[in-house]
C-alpha cells in the first residue's frame, strides 16, 4: 500500500502505460482518476479496476483543452477531496522527415505531447498547493533525449521540450513540496509503438517473445517496466528526487554513444 490515501490523476489512462499505471495504483491503495478521450477504453479500464477492488473514475479528458484539464481536476477534487498525483501521460507518435513535415502535423503532436503537459500541469498545481505537495510525472521519451532518423522531427521536439518543462517546474515549486520528474522510455509495448514499428519497419510483435521482437535493437518493454518507475517516482520513497530524467529503454541510449 505505498500509495495509501493518495488521489491519483493519469492522462492517457484508458489503455497502453497508462492503464497499467492505473491498475498499479490502485492495486497500492491509491484513488484514481483516468483522464482520456478514449471513452469505451476508458470504461472499460475504469471497471476492471473496480471490480478488482480499487476505487477508479473515467473522466473525457482533451490535453490539449485548458478548460477540460481545469473541469477534469475540479472533479476529481469534488469527488475524492483532494489531488496528490498527476502523470501526464497522453501522447501521440508519427514519422517522417521534417522537409515533408505539413505545419497541421507539427502542431498536432507539439499540441498533445507538450502543451498537454504545460496544462496538465498548470491545472494541477493549485491542488497540490493546497494538499500541502504532491507529486507530477510527465511521460517524455528516450527520443526527448537523442535524435534519430526514424522519427518524426516534431515527436523528438515535443518530448524534448517535455524534458525541459519538467526541469523548470522542479525548481519553480521544490520550496512547496511539489516534486516534478520525466521518465524516458524507449520501445515499450503498447498499440502506439505497435503502429509505428509497424509502418517504419514492417514487423508485427504479437508477445514480447516473438522472435520477430528480436529484429528491434534490445528488444521491446512492457508497460508494467513503465508502471513500476512512476510508481516509485510518485511514492514518498523517492521524496528526496524532482527534477530528474530517468531513462527507461534497456540500454539503447548507452548503445547509441
Amino acid at each position: 500500500m505505498r500509495l495509501e490515501n493518495k488521489v491519483a490523476l493519469i492522462s492517457g489512462g484508458a489503455r497502453g502505460m497508462g492503464a497499467e499505471e492505473a491498475r498499479l495504483f490502485a492495486a497500492e491503495g491509491a484513488t484514481v482518476v483516468i483522464g482520456d478521450i478514449l471513452e469505451d477504453e476508458g470504461r472499460r479500464t475504469e471497471a476492471e479496476i473496480n471490480e478488482a477492488g480499487g476505487e477508479c473514475l473515467y473522466i473525457r479528458l482533451d490535453v490539449t483543452s485548458e478548460s477540460s484539464w481545469q473541469e477534469a481536476v475540479a472533479a476529481t477534487v469534488a469527488r475524492f477531496g483532494k489531488l496528490d498525483i498527476v502523470v501526464n501521460n497522453a501522447g501521440i507518435g508519427g514519422g517522417g522527415r521534417l522537409e515533408d513535415t505539413t505545419v497541421e502535423e507539427w502542431d498536432r503532436v507539439m499540441a498533445v505531447n507538450a502543451k498537454g503537459v504545460f496544462l496538465g500541469t498548470k491545472a494541477a498545481i493549485p491542488e497540490m498547493r493546497r494538499a500541502g505537495g504532491g507529486s507530477i510525472i510527465n511521460i517524455s521519451s528516450q527520443l526527448g533525449l537523442v535524435g534519430t532518423d526514424n522519427s518524426s522531427p516534431q515527436y523528438q521536439a515535443s518530448k524534448g521540450a517535455v524534458r525541459l518543462l519538467t526541469k523548470a517546474t522542479a525548481i519553480q515549486y521544490a520550496g512547496e513540496g511539489i516534486r516534478c520528474n520525466s521518465v524516458h522510455p524507449g520501445s515499450i509495448s503498447t498499440p502506439m509503438v505497435h503502429a509505428a514499428l509497424e509502418e517504419l519497419a514492417g514487423i508485427k510483435l504479437l508477445e514480447q517473445d516473438d522472435p520477430e521482437a528480436t529484429r528491434i535493437a534490445m528488444g521491446i518493454g512492457e508497460p508494467s517496466d513503465v508502471a513500476n518507475l512512476v510508481l516509485y517516482l510518485v511514492s514518498d520513497e523517492s521524496k528526496y528526487m524532482t527534477g530528474a530524467e530517468l531513462v527507461l529503454d534497456n540500454g539503447v541510449i548507452v548503445g547509441q554513444g
